[in-house]
C-alpha cells in the first residue's frame, strides 16, 4: 500500500475501567473492528526487539483491508486507516498481551508514531501469549476507537464454564465459522497471498465471535474519548 501520513494522538494516559450497563446503549451502537497481526516467524516471533510485524488486517461490516509489506509504511498505513474510521470498537484476540504491545514496540523501532495508548492493568488475565518484554496486559484505545480483548471475556465464561479450549481456531470452529489453518509457527513460509487469506481469517472470527455474544460491548475498555466523560 502507498504510504500514508499517520496522525497521533496526544495527551496523556488514563487508568481504563471495565464499562458499565450505563454505556451499553452508546457502545451498542458503535461498529465493531476485527484486528490481527502476523509477525515474523524466520526469527523468534514473539520477541518485537528482533521480529517485524509482517501483515495486519483490519475488518468491519463492508471492507477487509490487509496491511503488508515495508514495515513503516504497513505501521502507518494501519494508523491512518484507523484515523479515519467511523469511531467503533477493535476486537483483538489476545490483543491486550500481544498485538498491541507488540504494535507499539514495533513502531518505536520504526520511529512511527501511532495513535495508540496503552495503559498496563495490574490485573488483567495472563494471555495465551504475551509479548516479549512485558510485564502483563493493557488496557488501550487507538484514536477514537475502543478496544475489546474477546479471548479474556470468552476465558472468563465458556472456559471457565464448560472447560472449552479458547483458542481463536478450536472456539470458532466450535461455534461453526469457518477457520483458514496453517501452521502459526511458520508463517514466514507462506505465500504473500496465503499470508493476506491467513490474517484476514483470524480478524474476521475474533469480531464475529464477539459479535454472536448476547452483549458483545461488555468487556470494552471505558474510554472517556466515546462516552463523553
Amino acid at each position: 500500500m502507498t504510504q500514508l501520513l499517520g496522525r497521533a494522538s496526544q495527551g496523556p494516559s488514563t487508568i481504563t475501567t471495565i464499562v458499565s450497563d450505563n454505556f451499553a446503549p452508546a457502545l451498542h451502537q458503535l461498529p465493531f473492528y476485527g484486528l490481527d497481526i502476523e509477525t515474523d516467524t524466520s526469527v523468534d516471533g514473539l520477541d518485537p526487539e528482533v521480529a517485524p510485524v509482517v501483515a495486519a488486517a483490519l475488518v468491519g461490516e463492508d471492507f477487509q483491508d490487509v496491511f503488508d509489506g515495508k514495515e513503516t509504511d504497513l505501521l502507518t498505513d494501519l494508523d491512518h486507516r484507523l484515523a479515519e474510521l467511523e469511531p467503533g470498537v477493535l476486537v483483538t484476540w489476545n490483543g491486550g498481551c500481544f498485538d498491541l504491545p507488540f504494535l507499539r514496540d514495533r513502531a518505536a523501532v520504526c520511529g512511527v508514531t501511532l495513535g495508540l495508548q496503552l495503559v498496563l492493568d495490574p490485573l488483567f488475565p495472563r494471555g495465551r501469549q504475551r509479548s516479549q518484554h512485558h510485564a502483563g496486559g493493557y488496557r488501550a484505545r487507538w484514536h477514537d476507537h475502543g478496544h475489546i480483548d474477546a479471548y479474556q471475556v470468552f476465558r472468563a465464561d465458556v472456559g471457565a464454564s464448560i472447560g472449552l479450549s479458547c483458542a481463536l481456531k478450536p472456539l470458532a470452529r466450535f461455534v461453526g465459522l469457518e477457520v483458514v489453518e496453517v501452521d502459526s509457527q511458520r508463517i514466514h513460509e507462506l505465500s504473500d497471498d496465503e499470508r493476506r487469506a491467513y490474517v484476514i481469517s483470524d480478524a474476521h472470527l475474533a469480531r464475529a465471535l464477539i459479535r454472536r455474544r448476547g452483549r458483545p460491548w461488555a468487556g470494552v475498555d471505558q474510554l472517556p474519548l466515546l462516552i463523553g466523560s
